[in-house]
């Protein structure tokens, strides 16, 4: 199963590699090495590692399949992905973490030093305690898929005395809660720029701010919003795929529109697009444009403006806070917002102490 090669080095000494290939039906499934200076070292490596391969497969243990962090992300991102598709976020984080050096690990030989030095290394690198916090959630969450699927016996409690070691030393954290709010004058800033604007652009961004603040949507929301699934009688709308932490393709939710936002509506054109076949055939979606388009026209507005950390999604804060502020409780203010718990929806309503209403006192008794 083992080999022992000798090399010369560039020194000119010898090196011995001792390599272990594992085969099934004419097919390499697992493959190691380790370099040695002397030939006792690599054969005692090999027998024991022999022996522990061996003893691995005695208690059943599959050898090859994502031996290393690497191979299981590629494994999750191909073969999970295929039945529960997720968003360019989760995307680009697990292609990333194969990049660090923790990916060329084996994954039954990961240790809670590993973990923890890993999470260091990106502290060091510049990412902050939340974003270094976000690579052992994906890790965690592609190690559980491992478990029940491939039936790798990876240890999690490692990871999780990782976590909170990094945790009591607050070198990893969650996310730090957003309080940001627009301004009366940065919106008028805002619509004074694209009023102008907008008379020769596409993308008519002033109605589209305005709709995010009277509806509390995300962009990329606004972009997939269709006029199918307008229902003016009821006063809602329809939207397909809505973010949920542990669902979103296929969730399919209603949401309320105020007249404001049917005022907004009725003022887009209907388009022609492109169809499959080259022919030109209307374009079902209210707001036809790129998300990512919009969000970099916002991001300039505020450059040129002078508006300091100002991003699209705070126009969803501003507006649930806005529902508040008109007096709709928790449970109206869910129907505009989609949200599906309380501790998630007060992430967003940052209400102003003016607009809290003085109440008369109680009569006593």
């Amino acid at each position: 199963m083992g080999t022992i090669v000798s090399r010369r080095r560039k020194d000119g000494s010898l090196g011995y590699t001792a390599q272990i290939r594992i085969h099934r039906q004419g097919k390499c499934i697992h493959s190691e090495s380790e370099t040695f200076d002397r030939r006792q070292l690599a054969t005692e490596w090999m027998r024991r590692r022999e022996a522990e391969l061996d003893q691995q497969r005695a208690r059943g243990e599959p050898l090859g399949k994502g031996s290393t962090v690497a191979e299981l992300l590629d494994w999750y991102g191909t073969h999970i992905k295929e039945l529960t598709p997720w968003g360019r976020t989760k995307e680009a984080d697990l292609k990333r973490l194969i990049g660090y050096e923790i990916a060329s690990k084996n994954v039954l030989h990961l240790s809670t030093a590993d973990y923890i030095a890993h999470v260091e290394a990106r502290r060091r690198d510049g990412a902050g305690p939340a974003t270094a916090n976000n690579d052992l959630i994906w890790l965690r969450g592609v190690f559980r898929t491992a478990r029940g699927s491939l039936g790798l016996p990876i240890n999690l409690q490692l990871l999780e005395d990782a976590s909170h070691e990094l945790r009591r030393r607050r070198v990893i954290g969650k996310p730090k809660e957003r309080q940001r709010r627009v301004t009366p004058l940065e919106e008028k800033a805002l619509l004074d720029h694209f009023a102008v604007r907008d008379v020769r652009a596409e993308i008519p961004m002033a109605d589209i701010i305005r709709f995010a603040l009277a509806t509390a949507r995300r962009q990329e929301e606004i972009t997939r919003l269709r006029w199918a699934d307008l229902d003016r009688d009821k006063g809602i709308a329809w939207l397909d795929d809505v973010k949920h932490p542990r669902k979103k393709v296929g969730n399919r939710r209603a949401f309320r529109l105020l007249s404001e936002a049917w005022e907004l509506i009725d003022r887009q054109p209907k388009v022609m697009a492109e169809g499959p076949d080259g022919k030109q055939t209307p374009d079902p979606r209210v707001f036809p444009y790129n998300p990512r388009s919009i969000g970099a026209n916002f991001t300039r507005a505020c450059r040129l403006r002078g508006l300091e950390d100002l991003r699209f999604h705070d126009l969803r804060h501003e507006a649930t806070s806005r529902l508040f502020e008109r007096g709709y409780d928790i449970p109206e203010v869910a129907q505009f917002t989609l949200h599906e718990s309380w501790t998630t929806l007060k992430r967003y309503t940052h209400l102003r102490p003016e607009h809290v209403v003085e109440r008369p006192a109680k009569a006593s008794s």
